[in-house]
């Protein structure tokens, strides 16, 4: 059987997501992860399905040590599943896997399915009631995580839909969960669903999936941000930038009935949350919804107003780089005189940032914890 050493975790590159000298296309949890499901992936290398990898290492370490072929993917941020294409014509491995939404297609009659385990409960519970649902009943499920990151509610999670749970040793700071036994398939929560009082004539109704960051909370910078919106520049259309499930768009879509909004994320929950949003607020007909890739199909100088609550974090790690890249694929696609108004967390100064990459910034409100600033492209 072949070691894991024998693969070159080293050459995978993270590019399209952001990359920096701390950052890492790999952990020792895809190590791990390939180590103890090895006997399963050799014993049965064409009905593996992969969740969470995040540029490429499980799918191409399965593909290249064990064989296996026709590997379903699910790659919640576009960005990775971009990484992975590009890592696999790298290490000519390009027709073995196909990308999935985390539905039917992906899991069934799945009999292996090596996990990248999800920050958020909701994400893990997700997965796992997928998983019973469409997967084969003799399923196997290899799950991997930092073990800092590791608490005992995750097992918990996992016995709601399998019977057998169990944990590997620790290795590297890693640790595989085994789970199998599947009990019988219980009814789907998602997408969950909560209503929030933003000062409109109705509530601002917001569904969201596992994986879709905040859930169905208010984020309190969006929360800091929605009634101030009435200050932004007139306009005919505007994005919302890194949407999440849809807040700010469904807001603009709502208290501006002239305005056309596209709501856009890399995210597959967050896209499918945003969709969910439109509807439950009945602006699908203004709200339309795209997966991309910090506005990589966009056209320059074509977009008059963007509206951004950019993360301070790329997965685990507090990293101010996936806020600058937005910022550069916003001073791309605005017209000269459009706005980019940004709410962040005060502590980390993005003003010098944004007056360099688009323009003029002024601060229109701040507390505590927040500073809004809307930027004009020069």
């Amino acid at each position: 059987m072949p070691e894991v050493a024998d693969f070159p975790f080293a050459s995978l590159s993270r590019f399209p997501d952001v990359e920096a000298p701390n950052l890492f296309a790999h952990d020792a949890t895809d190590e791990l992860l390939l180590r103890t499901a090895a006997p399963a992936l050799e014993g049965n290398p064409d009905g593996v399905v992969v969740v969470g990898d995040r540029y490429g290492a499980l799918t191409l370490g399965a593909a290249a040590l064990h064989s296996c072929h026709g590997l379903r993917v699910h790659q919640d941020p576009l960005s990775g599943e971009c990484a992975l294409r590009r890592n696999a014509l790298q290490l000519g491995l390009p027709e073995r896997f196909s990308h999935h939404g985390l539905d039917a297609c992906l899991l069934d009659g799945a009999r292996t399915v090596l996990l990248q385990l999800p920050r958020s409960l909701d994400a893990l519970d997700e997965i796992a009631g997928a998983i019973a649902q469409h997967a084969a009943p003799d399923v196997q499920v290899f799950a991997g995580g930092r073990v800092k990151h590791m608490s005992h509610a995750i097992s918990g999670v996992l016995a709601r839909h399998f019977s057998e749970v169990s944990a590997g040793l620790a290795h590297r700071k890693s640790r595989v969960l085994t789970a199998a036994g599947l009990l019988h398939a219980t009814e789907r929560p998602f997408p969950a669903e909560e209503t929030h009082d933003v000062g409109l004539a109705a509530p601002l109704v917001l569904r969201a999936y596992g994986a879709a960051y905040a859930g169905t909370k208010l984020d309190p910078g969006t929360r800091f941000l929605l009634p101030r919106l009435a200050g932004a520049r007139a306009a005919a259309s505007a994005v919302d930038l890194g949407c999440g499930t849809g807040a700010i768009a469904a807001y603009l879509a709502l208290s501006r009935p002239e305005l056309m909004v596209t709501a856009t994320d890399q995210s597959w929950a967050a896209v499918k949350s945003a969709t969910e949003t439109a509807a439950a607020n009945a602006v699908a007909d203004r709200m339309r919804v795209v997966r991309d890739d910090a506005m990589s199909t966009w056209a320059e100088a074509s977009v008059e107003l963007v509206v951004l609550n950019p993360p301070f974090h790329i997965g685990a790690s507090v990293h101010t780089g996936l806020a600058h890249k937005l910022f550069a694929a916003a001073a791309r696609v605005l017209v000269p005189g459009g706005e980019l108004w940004t709410v962040w967390n005060s502590h980390l100064q993005y003003r010098p940032a944004l007056e360099r990459l688009i323009g003029p910034t002024r601060q229109v409100a701040r507390n505590p914890k927040f500073t809004l600033t809307a930027s004009t492209r020069r």
